[in-house]
């Protein structure tokens, strides 16, 4: 997208509410995965708890998008909000991913669910070598993965996880977090 389209498309989307912003950054979403060749559907209605399904080969994923629109005054990182509107979380019950835009830089981070999963919110600080969620900026690949080697039993091969304590699929137990509400920390 040109400077002068992504100048545009930010101007209205400040002038959009919450729920229109998002519909925007929904449809954001659908074009560049449809650019990136994955295949997109949108469910009817608003009752379920992801906001689009993509396919990569016989995989589907449910995916919520969320999207942020700037850093707020004295911030250096995105804040991206991570629950849902009733302000509950989001759970590998819910979701197979949570995709964040942020308007300001046309940037995407595409998150596996565990990664996000009871957090109310994230910091996102775009180029921070320092920042252990710069590795899902534009991390698209994640969803070319399909659902079988997505998670390996032993955790040894899992394309998502550096140890079986971190992995959603393992069965070793996992390490406590800062609490529900502690946003995840650069």
């Amino acid at each position: 997208m040109s400077d002068q389209n992504r100048s545009d498309e930010l101007t209205h989307a400040t002038k959009l509410d919450p729920k229109h912003r998002g519909e925007l950054a929904e449809l954001a979403f659908m074009r560049k995965a449809a650019n990136l060749g994955f295949a997109v559907a949108k469910p009817w209605g608003d009752s379920d708890r992801y906001d689009v399904v993509v396919r990569f080969e016989k995989t589907f994923w449910r995916v919520q998008i969320k999207s942020v629109l700037g850093k707020a005054s004295r911030r250096k990182h995105y804040r991206l909000c991570t629950r849902d509107w009733q302000k509950k979380s989001y759970s590998p019950k819910d979701i197979d991913f949570l995709v964040g835009y942020v308007f300001a830089e046309e940037l995407w981070y595409v998150f596996p669910v565990h990664v996000v999963a009871n957090q109310t919110v994230i910091c996102l600080c775009p180029g921070s070598k320092k920042s252990r969620l710069e590795k899902y900026r534009e991390a698209w690949d994640l969803m070319r993965v399909s659902s079988e080697s997505r998670i390996a039993p032993a955790c040894s091969a899992c394309v998502f996880c550096a140890s079986p304590a971190t992995c959603p699929g393992s069965s070793a137990e996992p390490t406590p977090s800062a609490g529900a509400e502690a946003p995840i920390a650069e």
